[in-house]
Protein backbone atom coordinates (compact mmCIF):
# COMPACT_ATOMS: atom_id res chain seq x y z
CA UNK A 1 0.00 0.00 0.00
CA UNK A 2 1.62 3.12 -1.22
CA UNK A 3 2.06 5.93 2.09
CA UNK A 4 4.40 8.74 2.17
CA UNK A 5 7.03 6.92 3.54
CA UNK A 6 7.46 4.94 0.57
CA UNK A 7 6.63 7.30 -2.75
CA UNK A 8 8.59 8.30 -5.43
CA UNK A 9 8.97 11.70 -6.87
CA UNK A 10 8.97 13.59 -10.49
CA UNK A 11 10.37 16.89 -9.72
CA UNK A 12 9.73 18.88 -13.94
CA UNK A 13 12.04 21.88 -13.60
CA UNK A 14 15.49 22.26 -13.08
CA UNK A 15 15.32 26.06 -12.30
CA UNK A 16 15.26 27.68 -8.74
CA UNK A 17 12.42 25.86 -7.59
CA UNK A 18 13.04 22.55 -9.19
CA UNK A 19 16.67 22.12 -7.50
CA UNK A 20 15.66 23.29 -4.01
CA UNK A 21 12.49 20.61 -4.11
CA UNK A 22 14.47 17.80 -6.00
CA UNK A 23 17.60 18.50 -3.54
CA UNK A 24 15.32 18.82 -0.40
CA UNK A 25 13.46 15.63 -1.02
CA UNK A 26 15.93 13.46 -1.85
CA UNK A 27 17.71 14.78 1.16
CA UNK A 28 14.97 13.50 3.43
CA UNK A 29 15.59 9.95 1.48
CA UNK A 30 13.29 9.83 -1.38
CA UNK A 31 14.08 8.41 -4.81
CA UNK A 32 13.69 11.31 -7.05
CA UNK A 33 13.71 12.04 -10.62
CA UNK A 34 14.70 14.91 -12.34
CA UNK A 35 13.65 16.45 -15.56
CA UNK A 36 13.90 19.90 -17.45
CA UNK A 37 12.95 19.94 -21.28
CA UNK A 38 16.95 21.58 -22.21
CA UNK A 39 19.55 19.17 -21.46
CA UNK A 40 22.49 21.39 -22.04
CA UNK A 41 21.26 22.89 -18.13
CA UNK A 42 21.15 19.50 -16.74
CA UNK A 43 24.88 18.56 -17.87
CA UNK A 44 26.22 19.04 -14.71
CA UNK A 45 23.96 17.06 -12.96
CA UNK A 46 23.92 14.47 -15.46
CA UNK A 47 27.83 13.64 -14.59
CA UNK A 48 27.37 14.37 -11.36
CA UNK A 49 23.62 13.98 -9.55
CA UNK A 50 24.11 15.50 -6.31
CA UNK A 51 22.75 18.63 -4.58
CA UNK A 52 24.01 20.79 -1.98
CA UNK A 53 21.60 22.92 -0.22
CA UNK A 54 22.17 25.86 1.89
CA UNK A 55 20.33 28.67 3.79
CA UNK A 56 17.38 27.22 6.38
CA UNK A 57 17.73 23.34 4.89
CA UNK A 58 21.44 22.49 4.47
CA UNK A 59 23.17 18.99 3.27
CA UNK A 60 24.25 17.08 0.40
CA UNK A 61 21.77 14.72 -1.34
CA UNK A 62 21.94 12.24 -4.66
CA UNK A 63 19.23 11.96 -7.44
CA UNK A 64 18.04 8.88 -8.83
CA UNK A 65 17.90 10.25 -12.38
CA UNK A 66 18.50 13.23 -14.13
CA UNK A 67 17.16 13.39 -17.76
CA UNK A 68 15.74 15.82 -20.63
CA UNK A 69 12.82 12.40 -21.26
CA UNK A 70 9.69 12.86 -20.00
CA UNK A 71 8.29 9.72 -20.63
CA UNK A 72 11.69 8.48 -18.55
CA UNK A 73 11.66 11.12 -15.48
CA UNK A 74 7.90 10.22 -14.79
CA UNK A 75 8.29 6.58 -15.54
CA UNK A 76 7.57 4.41 -12.27
CA UNK A 77 6.93 7.75 -9.97
CA UNK A 78 3.63 7.93 -7.79
CA UNK A 79 4.00 11.81 -7.82
CA UNK A 80 5.16 14.32 -10.07
CA UNK A 81 6.31 17.93 -8.37
CA UNK A 82 5.66 20.12 -11.33
CA UNK A 83 8.21 23.53 -11.10
CA UNK A 84 7.92 25.02 -14.08
CA UNK A 85 6.32 28.64 -15.29
CA UNK A 86 3.13 28.51 -15.38
CA UNK A 87 3.07 29.47 -18.96
CA UNK A 88 4.42 25.90 -19.88
CA UNK A 89 1.96 23.88 -17.94
CA UNK A 90 -0.64 23.50 -21.12
CA UNK A 91 2.56 22.43 -23.29
CA UNK A 92 3.71 19.85 -19.92
CA UNK A 93 0.29 18.50 -20.03
CA UNK A 94 0.81 17.39 -23.30
CA UNK A 95 3.66 16.34 -23.18
CA UNK A 96 3.08 14.10 -20.05
CA UNK A 97 -0.07 12.70 -21.47
CA UNK A 98 0.96 9.85 -23.33
CA UNK A 99 3.09 8.40 -20.95
CA UNK A 100 0.63 8.51 -17.65
CA UNK A 101 -0.50 5.94 -15.77
CA UNK A 102 -3.12 5.42 -13.78
CA UNK A 103 -2.76 6.31 -9.80
CA UNK A 104 0.05 9.35 -10.93
CA UNK A 105 -0.40 12.68 -9.19
CA UNK A 106 0.45 15.46 -10.48
CA UNK A 107 1.31 18.51 -7.89
CA UNK A 108 1.61 22.33 -9.34
CA UNK A 109 4.02 24.12 -7.46
CA UNK A 110 1.95 26.28 -7.63
CA UNK A 111 -0.41 26.56 -10.04
CA UNK A 112 -1.16 30.02 -10.01
CA UNK A 113 -4.64 30.82 -11.65
CA UNK A 114 -6.61 28.16 -13.39
CA UNK A 115 -3.26 25.66 -13.54
CA UNK A 116 -5.28 22.25 -12.30
CA UNK A 117 -7.93 23.18 -14.09
CA UNK A 118 -6.18 23.82 -17.60
CA UNK A 119 -3.66 20.67 -16.96
CA UNK A 120 -6.60 18.60 -16.12
CA UNK A 121 -8.34 19.15 -18.71
CA UNK A 122 -5.08 19.58 -21.83
CA UNK A 123 -4.47 16.21 -20.68
CA UNK A 124 -7.81 14.78 -21.18
CA UNK A 125 -7.99 16.45 -24.35
CA UNK A 126 -4.81 14.94 -25.51
CA UNK A 127 -6.60 11.31 -25.15
CA UNK A 128 -5.11 10.06 -21.96
CA UNK A 129 -8.00 8.21 -20.00
CA UNK A 130 -6.17 6.92 -17.37
CA UNK A 131 -6.94 7.87 -13.53
CA UNK A 132 -5.17 10.85 -12.51
CA UNK A 133 -5.36 13.37 -10.11
CA UNK A 134 -4.28 17.26 -10.39
CA UNK A 135 -3.43 19.35 -7.60
CA UNK A 136 -2.19 22.69 -7.25
CA UNK A 137 -0.65 24.41 -4.21
CA UNK A 138 -1.67 27.89 -3.88
CA UNK A 139 1.99 29.20 -3.37
CA UNK A 140 5.97 27.48 -3.68
CA UNK A 141 6.79 26.21 -0.54
CA UNK A 142 9.99 28.15 -0.78
CA UNK A 143 11.75 31.42 -0.82
CA UNK A 144 14.92 29.68 -2.93
CA UNK A 145 17.37 30.74 -5.65
CA UNK A 146 19.73 28.57 -7.55
CA UNK A 147 23.35 29.16 -6.77
CA UNK A 148 24.98 27.29 -9.38
CA UNK A 149 23.96 24.30 -11.84
CA UNK A 150 24.24 21.62 -8.51
CA UNK A 151 23.22 24.21 -6.05
CA UNK A 152 20.38 25.90 -4.26
CA UNK A 153 19.54 28.09 -1.37
CA UNK A 154 16.44 27.71 0.31
CA UNK A 155 15.89 31.48 2.18
CA UNK A 156 13.23 29.99 4.19
CA UNK A 157 10.50 27.47 4.02
CA UNK A 158 6.18 28.72 4.20
CA UNK A 159 4.74 27.74 7.66
CA UNK A 160 1.57 27.00 5.82
CA UNK A 161 0.11 26.33 2.21
CA UNK A 162 -3.04 25.29 0.93
CA UNK A 163 -3.69 22.62 -1.51
CA UNK A 164 -6.51 21.39 -3.05
CA UNK A 165 -6.99 18.38 -6.03
CA UNK A 166 -9.23 17.75 -8.69
CA UNK A 167 -11.27 15.63 -8.53
CA UNK A 168 -11.79 17.24 -4.54
CA UNK A 169 -12.39 14.06 -3.25
CA UNK A 170 -8.62 13.26 -3.14
CA UNK A 171 -7.09 16.36 -1.79
CA UNK A 172 -6.67 14.47 1.85
CA UNK A 173 -5.02 11.89 0.27
CA UNK A 174 -2.99 13.76 -1.67
CA UNK A 175 -2.16 15.55 1.41
CA UNK A 176 -1.28 12.39 3.24
CA UNK A 177 0.97 11.18 1.03
CA UNK A 178 2.75 14.60 0.39
CA UNK A 179 3.03 15.13 4.42
CA UNK A 180 6.52 12.97 4.79
CA UNK A 181 8.03 15.58 3.15
CA UNK A 182 5.76 18.42 3.59
CA UNK A 183 3.51 18.49 6.65
CA UNK A 184 2.67 22.38 5.80
CA UNK A 185 0.37 21.68 2.79
CA UNK A 186 -3.28 21.66 4.57
CA UNK A 187 -6.42 21.07 2.43
CA UNK A 188 -8.39 23.89 0.26
CA UNK A 189 -12.30 23.43 -0.71
CA UNK A 190 -11.35 23.11 -4.05
CA UNK A 191 -9.25 24.35 -6.92
CA UNK A 192 -10.93 27.64 -7.13
CA UNK A 193 -9.78 28.46 -3.54
CA UNK A 194 -6.16 27.90 -4.20
CA UNK A 195 -6.35 29.57 -7.34
CA UNK A 196 -8.00 33.18 -6.41
CA UNK A 197 -5.65 32.81 -3.34
CA UNK A 198 -2.55 33.46 -5.60
CA UNK A 199 -0.58 36.18 -4.38
CA UNK A 200 2.10 36.07 -6.85
CA UNK A 201 -0.73 37.98 -8.89
CA UNK A 202 -0.39 40.61 -6.13
CA UNK A 203 3.33 40.94 -4.91
CA UNK A 204 5.34 40.24 -8.34
CA UNK A 205 4.00 42.11 -11.41
CA UNK A 206 3.06 45.45 -10.20
CA UNK A 207 6.36 45.87 -7.81
CA UNK A 208 8.51 44.47 -11.09
CA UNK A 209 6.80 47.05 -13.60
CA UNK A 210 6.56 49.42 -11.31
CA UNK A 211 10.84 49.23 -10.40
CA UNK A 212 11.43 48.99 -13.81
CA UNK A 213 14.02 51.88 -14.26
CA UNK A 214 16.01 50.33 -11.60
CA UNK A 215 15.97 46.85 -12.73
CA UNK A 216 17.20 47.63 -16.37
CA UNK A 217 19.67 50.08 -15.09
CA UNK A 218 20.83 46.84 -13.79
CA UNK A 219 20.98 48.02 -10.34
CA UNK A 220 20.71 45.27 -7.35
CA UNK A 221 18.23 45.95 -4.04
CA UNK A 222 16.36 43.51 -2.15
CA UNK A 223 13.32 43.11 -4.46
CA UNK A 224 10.54 43.08 -1.35
CA UNK A 225 12.19 45.42 1.16
CA UNK A 226 13.12 47.81 -0.65
CA UNK A 227 11.44 47.18 -4.21
CA UNK A 228 8.01 47.64 -2.23
CA UNK A 229 7.94 51.11 -1.11
CA UNK A 230 4.84 52.69 0.76
CA UNK A 231 3.24 54.09 -2.80
CA UNK A 232 3.89 50.38 -3.99
CA UNK A 233 2.11 49.14 -1.05
CA UNK A 234 -0.75 50.85 -1.67
CA UNK A 235 -1.31 50.04 -5.18
CA UNK A 236 -1.20 46.38 -4.04
CA UNK A 237 -3.21 46.20 -1.67
CA UNK A 238 -5.54 47.82 -4.26
CA UNK A 239 -4.71 44.51 -6.15
CA UNK A 240 -6.13 42.65 -3.27
CA UNK A 241 -8.84 44.29 -2.86
CA UNK A 242 -10.17 43.39 -6.43
CA UNK A 243 -8.97 39.87 -6.16
CA UNK A 244 -10.87 39.59 -2.79
CA UNK A 245 -14.02 40.93 -4.22
CA UNK A 246 -13.89 38.18 -7.04
CA UNK A 247 -13.25 35.57 -4.73
CA UNK A 248 -16.19 36.38 -2.53
CA UNK A 249 -18.58 36.17 -5.58
CA UNK A 250 -17.68 32.34 -6.34
CA UNK A 251 -18.25 31.98 -2.88
CA UNK A 252 -14.05 31.38 -1.83
CA UNK A 253 -12.23 31.85 1.12
CA UNK A 254 -10.57 34.78 0.45
CA UNK A 255 -7.39 35.18 3.04
CA UNK A 256 -6.22 38.98 2.30
CA UNK A 257 -2.24 39.29 1.61
CA UNK A 258 -1.63 40.82 4.97
CA UNK A 259 -3.02 37.71 6.71
CA UNK A 260 -1.38 35.57 4.32
CA UNK A 261 1.88 37.16 5.38
CA UNK A 262 1.60 36.73 8.71
CA UNK A 263 0.07 32.94 8.45
CA UNK A 264 3.19 31.91 6.14
CA UNK A 265 5.54 33.90 7.77
CA UNK A 266 4.33 35.23 10.99
CA UNK A 267 5.16 38.86 9.47
CA UNK A 268 2.87 41.03 11.33
CA UNK A 269 1.74 45.00 10.26
CA UNK A 270 -0.76 47.06 9.83
CA UNK A 271 -0.35 47.47 6.17
CA UNK A 272 1.31 45.37 3.17
CA UNK A 273 4.56 47.70 3.26
CA UNK A 274 4.61 47.21 7.07
CA UNK A 275 4.13 43.37 6.97
CA UNK A 276 6.80 43.28 4.29
CA UNK A 277 9.29 45.71 6.22
CA UNK A 278 8.74 43.01 9.01
CA UNK A 279 9.34 39.84 7.14
CA UNK A 280 13.35 38.73 7.58
CA UNK A 281 12.59 35.76 5.76
CA UNK A 282 12.87 38.05 2.38
CA UNK A 283 16.06 39.60 3.46
CA UNK A 284 18.48 38.91 0.81
CA UNK A 285 16.08 38.33 -1.77
CA UNK A 286 17.22 40.73 -4.97
CA UNK A 287 15.06 41.84 -7.71
CA UNK A 288 15.13 40.24 -11.14
CA UNK A 289 18.31 41.05 -13.38
CA UNK A 290 15.71 42.47 -16.06
CA UNK A 291 12.20 42.72 -17.07
CA UNK A 292 12.42 39.23 -19.06
CA UNK A 293 11.01 38.08 -15.92
CA UNK A 294 8.68 35.30 -14.92
CA UNK A 295 7.10 37.89 -12.57
CA UNK A 296 5.94 39.33 -15.88
CA UNK A 297 5.45 36.94 -18.45
CA UNK A 298 4.12 33.80 -15.90
CA UNK A 299 2.45 35.89 -13.76
CA UNK A 300 0.29 38.41 -15.76
CA UNK A 301 -1.26 35.58 -18.58
CA UNK A 302 -1.51 33.11 -15.32
CA UNK A 303 -2.55 34.99 -12.52
CA UNK A 304 -3.75 38.71 -13.52
CA UNK A 305 -5.47 37.53 -16.79
CA UNK A 306 -7.64 34.81 -15.83
CA UNK A 307 -9.13 37.01 -12.15
CA UNK A 308 -9.57 39.94 -14.75
CA UNK A 309 -11.78 36.95 -17.04
CA UNK A 310 -13.77 35.88 -14.41
CA UNK A 311 -13.94 39.34 -12.81
CA UNK A 312 -15.60 40.51 -16.03
CA UNK A 313 -17.41 36.54 -16.44
CA UNK A 314 -18.84 37.74 -12.92
CA UNK A 315 -19.73 41.32 -13.87
CA UNK A 316 -17.03 42.62 -11.53
CA UNK A 317 -14.86 45.82 -12.16
CA UNK A 318 -11.16 45.20 -11.79
CA UNK A 319 -9.54 49.04 -12.28
CA UNK A 320 -6.28 48.29 -10.74
CA UNK A 321 -5.81 45.02 -12.36
CA UNK A 322 -6.66 45.94 -15.55
CA UNK A 323 -4.15 48.71 -14.80
CA UNK A 324 -1.55 46.60 -14.76
CA UNK A 325 -2.45 44.27 -17.58
CA UNK A 326 -2.67 47.24 -20.24
CA UNK A 327 0.98 48.41 -18.20
CA UNK A 328 2.41 45.03 -18.86
CA UNK A 329 1.28 44.71 -22.60
CA UNK A 330 2.84 48.36 -23.44
CA UNK A 331 5.87 47.60 -21.70
CA UNK A 332 6.56 44.64 -23.45
CA UNK A 333 4.66 45.18 -26.55
CA UNK A 334 2.49 41.74 -25.89
CA UNK A 335 -1.06 41.26 -25.58
CA UNK A 336 -1.77 39.08 -22.31
CA UNK A 337 -4.83 39.58 -22.22
CA UNK A 338 -4.82 37.25 -25.74
CA UNK A 339 -2.22 34.51 -24.17
CA UNK A 340 -3.53 34.32 -21.05
CA UNK A 341 -5.50 31.91 -19.57
CA UNK A 342 -9.63 33.58 -19.70
CA UNK A 343 -12.41 31.69 -18.84
CA UNK A 344 -12.67 30.24 -21.89
CA UNK A 345 -9.55 28.34 -21.87
CA UNK A 346 -10.29 27.27 -18.76
CA UNK A 347 -13.43 25.59 -19.52
CA UNK A 348 -15.33 28.11 -17.90
CA UNK A 349 -17.16 30.04 -20.20
CA UNK A 350 -20.90 30.17 -19.88
CA UNK A 351 -21.17 27.96 -16.25
CA UNK A 352 -22.90 29.46 -13.31
CA UNK A 353 -21.00 29.66 -9.74
CA UNK A 354 -22.45 26.40 -8.58
CA UNK A 355 -21.37 24.43 -12.40
CA UNK A 356 -17.69 26.55 -11.68
CA UNK A 357 -17.41 24.72 -8.11
CA UNK A 358 -19.03 21.68 -9.70
CA UNK A 359 -15.99 21.12 -12.40
CA UNK A 360 -13.80 21.47 -9.87
CA UNK A 361 -14.78 19.30 -6.95
CA UNK A 362 -15.34 17.06 -10.05
CA UNK A 363 -13.62 17.31 -13.10
CA UNK A 364 -16.57 16.94 -15.17
CA UNK A 365 -19.70 20.09 -16.01
CA UNK A 366 -23.21 19.26 -15.48
CA UNK A 367 -25.54 22.21 -16.03
CA UNK A 368 -27.24 23.33 -12.99
CA UNK A 369 -31.25 23.12 -12.22
CA UNK A 370 -32.85 25.79 -11.45
CA UNK A 371 -33.49 24.71 -7.86
CA UNK A 372 -30.09 24.82 -7.56
CA UNK A 373 -29.58 28.24 -9.47
CA UNK A 374 -31.90 29.58 -6.86
CA UNK A 375 -30.82 27.89 -3.89
CA UNK A 376 -27.07 29.90 -4.92
CA UNK A 377 -29.02 33.22 -5.28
Amino acid sequence: MLNFENVSYAVIGAGNGGLAMAGYLALKGYSVNLYNRSREKLESLISYPVITLSGSVEGKSVLNLVTSDIGEAIQNTDIIMVTVPATGHYHLAKAMAPYLKDGQIIVLNPGRTGGALEVYETIRKSGCDKDIVVAEAQTFIYACRATGPNSARIFSVKNEVALAAIPATSTRRVIRLLSGAYPQFTPARDVMETSLNNFGAIFHPAPTLLNSGHIERGQAFEYYLEGITPSIGQMLERLDAERMKVARALGVKAVSALEWLEESYGAKGDSIYEAIQNNPAYKGLTAPKGLDTRYIYEDVPCSLVPIASIAEHLGIETPAIDTIIRLANMMTGRNFREEGRTVDKLGLKGLSVVEIHRLAQTGEVKKTTVHEQEVVA
